[in-house]
């Protein structure tokens, strides 16, 4: 007889201990989250030199409450915008890439009984992420099509492998993406982690974002009820499109986290270690006018990206508020807005990441300090979106009105 999962729905809500309370102002939300940032931020070198699970840091993130956020009040959670809810994986980005971009990922998984869930799977997903304070994961890439969904007496079962599971190791709940046996269709399962038959095989070794253990999973007949699959077989339109757009704008705001951790690392190091160059006539390096120059254009390109990536992200947040009333031009419209945050995003993070040892000096490479993560995770992160195919489909709308078509794995 099989056991009551811990990610089962319990109407004892009693017997299942409540998440940490957020303030209900924007205040609060990001005072928690410099919190946490900070705590990340004291041992973030370490971690990427150890690579290996982010357990710890996920229990950080429920132990905050910020898990709760993209959760409506009426289920039990926060529910924050999507502005606010970017502002927050900007902030946790700052200290750790993995882990802003694992909180990302969340937040998107969090709302998927919403975006392509059947009828009351977006409250039961809601209620039971509340009731029992859950992480969200994923194994979603779609060209990665080893695993199958097969019926077998009533349920489902998975077998196969597949690869990009991040965060699943620390997750208490995942969504995965199947192709149906018989059909070929794609199909999302929602399963617990609990579940027998799943084992990580441990496989992430990169040279960045190597706390989000994304490596691959093996899947040895595990059960999936049939209240599991969620909603019907994936089909484009509005709300698979703003899925798409959800999760890559919290994307483009982990570029603008690890970047402004970069600027203000390099900041840090040039005011209190950095010394002037020899033909230099500054007697400090904070007077030397090259160094200003490159700090400036820095600065100013940061503050540009991040301008408009909320612009984006307000327009979004009205997208969602939208909902199935969304029209085909409005998609279009957020796509467009959206691609470009993101191309300028990635653009101006791989500036900073590299100009910033051009501030710092030579010294400053020493293995001990561990500044060339922040490249490193930045490089890794963005390789699943090149830059070269988002600028096309900018210009292709600029001169044949051709709106782009979100994907990560374009």
């Amino acid at each position: 007889m099989e056991t009551q999962s811990c990610c089962s729905p319990n109407t004892d809500t009693e017997s299942i201990p409540s998440a940490p309370m957020l303030s209900a102002t924007v205040k609060g939300y990001r005072a928690i989250a410099n919190e946490v940032s900070a705590q990340l931020a004291s041992n973030g070198v370490e971690q990427d030199a150890n690579t290996g699970s982010p357990v710890e840091e996920v229990a950080a993130l429920k132990q905050s409450g910020l898990l709760l956020l993209p959760v409506p009040r009426k289920y039990g959670g926060t529910g924050a915008t999507w502005p606010k809810i970017y502002s927050v994986i900007q902030i946790l980005s700052k200290a750790q890439g993995s882990v802003g971009q694992l909180y990302s990922n969340h937040v998107t998984l969090v709302s998927m009984g919403r975006l392509v869930g059947g009828p009351g799977q977006a409250e039961q997903y809601y209620r039971l992420t509340a009731q029992q304070n859950l992480f969200w994961a994923n194994a979603l890439n779609s060209r990665d099509q080893r695993l199958k969904l097969m019926s077998v007496n009533g349920a489902f079962r998975l077998n196969g492998v597949k690869s990009f599971c991040t965060g699943m190791v620390a997750a208490d709940i995942s969504i995965v993406l199947s192709i149906q046996e018989k059909s070929n269709h794609p199909v999302l399962c929602v399963v617990p982690m609990d579940r027998e038959g799943i084992t990580y095989n441990d496989d992430w070794d990169v040279m960045g974002q190597r706390r989000t253990a994304s490596g691959s999973y093996m899947f040895y007949d595990v059960l999936v009820k049939p209240e599991e699959i969620l909603g019907p077989p994936l089909a484009n339109g509005t709300s698979t499109t703003l899925k798409s757009l959800i999760s890559l704008l919290g994307q483009t705001f982990v570029y603008l986290g690890i970047a402004e951790g970069a600027l203000e690392a390099a900041k840090e190091y040039t005011t209190t270690s950095t010394r002037a160059w020899m033909a230099s006539d500054a007697e400090a390096a904070t007077q030397d006018s090259f160094i200003l120059h490159r700090y400036g254009q820095m600065w100013a390109e940061l503050q540009a990206a991040i301008a408009l990536a909320h612009q984006a992200a307000e327009v979004l947040q009205a997208g969602w508020e939208k909902g199935t009333a969304l029209t085909t031009e409005e998609r279009g419209e957020i796509a467009i807005v959206m691609a470009s945050a993101r191309a300028i995003a990635i653009q101006t993070g791989l500036k900073i990441t590299n100009t910033m040892f051009d501030v710092m000096g030579a010294r400053a490479t020493a293995a001990n300090y561990g500044f060339d993560r922040y490249w490193r995770d930045l490089r890794t992160f963005s390789l699943h979106d090149p830059i070269d195919y988002k600028f096309k489909d900018i210009g292709n709308w600029v001169l044949n009105q051709q709106y782009p078509t979100p994907s990560q794995y374009s």
